[in-house]
């Protein structure tokens, strides 16, 4: 199994709602925010193959988006989906799944680009099948108020309207494919997926919107973005308690520093970060 970063650029939050009820003093020392409040945020993506399936986790902002969109996300940065990919000799037809953790719009917008020679809309990745799970797809295509804005149609909606798109069943520890486990979370929304990825003798815990960033790991640093957030706690502390095992790595899609992060036990039973690297270095250690 070989696993690699793809980093598909960057974009900017609000400070106030990545860190929910942190006061801004104290989280404003960890990430500084511009004159706007605004926050960099990376949208890193994950490769996986096996010899036989090129599975792509996630697939970032995308590049279908207009104007005043960008305005207020500031997407920025050289690094895209297709550059990253083809950086590591991938193409577009090469990917055989994409598995979506959830359909916000900094997650999915990726799954369907729109053609810059002809305009139109189009699947990103041919040849594949586009993963998420029908409680989630429901979700999204009837979203609550405060969800709204996240949930773009025009990303997802197309995939399923063609018969693109892939249904896994919610049960915790359903097995993907061989190596690939998803746990199932309702905190940051309803039936995101959690892929725990066996490598050698790592696991990397791809903890999208669980834990954000490096900075996340810590328990009060839950996203305002959350829809319950008291769930949210227990949900990273089950994922803490997995990651605190030996060889397992949480990895983190919006941290603009950095890729992956182990974890420990200190002396007061808190779990805290150990150490903090590239993907490569994390599991080279």
């Amino acid at each position: 199994m070989i696993v690699n970063s793809i980093l598909t650029g960057f974009f900017k939050l609000d400070g106030g709602a990545m860190f929910g009820v942190v006061p801004r003093r104290m989280w404003s020392k960890l990430c500084p925010p511009d004159t706007n409040n605004m926050i960099p945020l990376a949208m890193r993506a994950l490769l996986v193959r096996d010899g036989k399936r090129t599975v792509l986790i996630d697939t970032g902002i995308g590049n279908k988006q207009d104007d005043k969109f960008r305005s207020h996300f500031e997407p920025y940065g050289e690094e895209t989906l297709f550059g990253s990919l083809k950086a590591l000799g991938v193409e577009r037809e090469d990917v055989t799944d994409v598995l979506l953790t959830h359909l916000h719009f900094d997650h999915c917008g990726g799954a369907i680009w729109r053609n810059e020679i002809t305009g139109n809309h189009e699947p990103s990745f041919p040849n594949a099948t586009y993963w998420t799970n029908e409680r989630h797809f429901r979700w999204a295509m009837n979203p609550n108020e405060r969800e709204r804005a996240s949930f773009l149609k025009e990303n997802f909606e197309p995939l399923h309207t063609e018969g693109r798109m892939g249904f896994i069943p919610v049960k915790q520890g359903v097995e993907f494919i061989p190596g690939i486990r998803i746990r199932f979370t309702n905190g940051h929304t309803e039936a995101m997926m959690v892929p725990y990825i066996s490598s050698g003798n790592h696991t990397i815990i791809y903890s999208a919107d669980t834990i954000p960033t490096r900075w996340h790991i810590s328990m009060p640093y839950i996203m305002a973005y959350d829809i319950r957030p008291l769930m949210s706690l227990r949900e990273k502390a089950r994922l803490l308690q997995d990651a605190v095992k030996p060889g397992h790595l949480v990895f983190f899609e919006h941290d603009p520093g950095v890729e992956c992060a182990r974890v420990a036990t200190d002396e007061k039973g808190r779990i805290v970060t150990a150490a903090t690297g590239s993907l490569n270095e994390m599991t080279i250690l």
